[in-house]
């Protein structure tokens, strides 16, 4: 059961998560127990955040190993909002980089550029990394910035 505190309920943040396209930033433990961060673009879906990456990503294997997580995602214009918390992560195949094509399209507005051309490549097998959040904390300074 995910645990919410600060400025939102569980409806709150879901809404800020879905409506908020910045990369999330995602920590996970290397194998000598250091902190390892990564910026990915996300998606959030019942209660689940779901990146896609390199199938061959360090984090990759650093989440096989470790699936324990923190992450953030937070606008970086007035005024501040955001959600971070900490849970535990699945890594499994994006098949038909089905996820990875949702992200281009929530991100980039669709699959007809350089970028995507190139991740979408035969030759480039995606990851699907998937959080399951624990504890949430959320943030919102509007009426204070106004």
């Amino acid at each position: 059961m995910t645990e919410y505190r600060g400025a939102g309920d569980a409806e709150g943040v879901a809404d800020f998560l879905a409506e908020t396209a910045v990369p999330m930033r995602l920590t996970t433990h290397r194998p000598d127990e250091t902190l390892w961060t990564v910026a990915l673009w996300y998606r959030y879906e019942d209660g689940t955040i779901a990146c896609a990456t390199g199938a061959d990503a360090d984090v990759v294997s650093f989440l096989r190993a470790d699936d324990r997580v923190a992450f953030d995602v937070s606008v970086n214009d007035p005024p501040y909002r955001g959600v971070r918390g900490s849970g535990v992560a699945t890594v499994e195949r994006d098949v038909g980089k089905s996820l990875l094509r949702s992200l281009l399209e929530r991100y980039l507005g669709g699959t007809d550029s350089e970028l995507a051309r190139s991740l979408l490549a035969d030759d480039r097998e995606e990851a699907r990394i998937e959080i399951h959040p624990e504890d949430v904390y959320s943030w919102d300074y509007t009426e204070r910035m106004g």
